[in-house]
């Protein structure tokens, strides 16, 4: 395989797309050009048609990392690399479902900097709220644990968190699984106690997705009919590493169109794979994929501004962020970057089907 590989890289690309389409019968089929152009303008003019109804959204850490909640792996400034106080094995172990049930406080000590309420949604968690107000949004998919897709206005039905949520927590005992709420946990987490069952006095565990544990069951369920009912695919703020939410990119239809709005490039096929058409990630060369590079914060704002929202965005913005603000006493304005508050450590979490954790925030 490596031998192929360096002989077939200095072939034309569309030389050994027809060669092995002519020979194997691979890649034959391509992705109709829906798109008038790859750009966001094109995004734009697709989305204003009739054709586009139902936008799914895939969202990850950095979404939420201009709100003051911090990535996963960034170095330095990652949550993992800023866990040396809890004398932990590994960083990974605080969200390993094994070492929570032997030692659960350094999670909950964790929690407690991290907990939900101490942030704002940010722009881009508002400008998914707007896709839902105009009748736009199939769902949103997100990685996220922080619940900051619930203050900005989605409601459970247009919401799967793949990777758990804090909303919810459960008895871990599975003779019990009694569950609590989300007020409950704070109360236990902030008055620096571990909480334990009112009915067994097993210890609750916040319905977040651990190392070790499966994503929840409504994830699986609506994926095998949302993706392929989408007519757009807005992917935001992941860098499409953990498995399987990563994979949900090659569910839609070869002739859906996907928008990423990240960093950075993230998600495309192997190349070689790519070649024979057997790729399923990302493909930017295509006719169909377009990377907008920047801040998801300002990636929002630019496809707003495109689709004559921006202003709406904006009020929407400042109006949800000052109803927060009343609500919590502050007297924070709606200024840095999004209207984010003072930035304070958040959660977000790992999983893979059994062995990624639910938040991981790598992006």
């Amino acid at each position: 395989m490596i031998m192929l590989r360096f002989f077939f890289s200095f072939l034309p690309v569309e030389f050994l797309r027809n060669l092995f389409s002519r020979t194997l019968g691979f890649g034959s089929e391509k992705p109709q050009k829906v798109l008038e152009e790859l750009t966001l303008e094109g995004v734009t003019n697709f989305i204003l048609t009739e054709k586009c109804k139902n936008i799914i959204c895939m969202v990850g850490a950095g979404i939420s990392t201009s709100a003051g909640i911090p990535d996963f792996r960034s170095p330095g400034t990652g949550l993992y690399a800023n866990l040396q106080q809890y004398n932990l094995p590994y960083p990974e172990a605080i969200f390993e479902i094994g070492y929570f049930k032997q030692n659960p406080e350094p999670f909950f000590t964790l929690a407690r900097e991290l907990y939900p309420g101490q942030f704002k949604p940010t722009v881009c968690h508002y400008f998914i709220r707007l896709l839902k107000d105009k009748g736009l949004l199939l769902r949103c998919y997100t990685q996220n644990i922080d619940t900051l897709e619930r203050v900005a206005g989605l409601d459970a039905e247009h919401l799967v968190e793949a990777h758990g949520t804090f909303y919810t927590s459960h008895c871990i005992s599975s003779s019990c699984k009694k569950s609590y709420s989300l007020e409950w946990m704070k109360e236990k987490i902030f008055a620096s106690l571990t909480p334990r069952c009112e009915k067994c006095q097993s210890v609750v565990k916040p319905d977040i997705v651990f190392f070790g544990e499966n994503l929840p069951p409504r994830f699986f369920s609506l994926m095998q009919s949302d993706f392929q009912n989408a007519d757009m695919l807005i992917i935001m703020g992941t860098s499409l590493q953990v498995q399987p939410f990563a994979s949900l990119v090659s569910r839609v239809p070869t002739n859906t169109p996907r928008l990423l709005i990240n960093k950075e490039k993230t998600g495309e096929s192997d190349p070689f794979m790519s070649l024979m058409g057997l790729g399923c990630g990302m493909d930017f060369d295509s006719r169909r994929d377009v990377a907008w590079l920047g801040d998801c914060d300002e990636g929002c704002l630019a496809l707003a501004e495109l689709l004559g929202w921006k202003k709406e965005l904006e009020e929407l913005v400042q109006k949800e962020h000052a109803i927060i603000e009343a609500q919590s006493g502050q007297a924070v304005g709606v200024g840095a970057g999004a209207g984010q508050q003072p930035a304070k450590k958040q959660e977000q979490n790992p999983s893979s089907e059994k062995e990624k954790p639910a938040a991981e925030k790598e992006e």
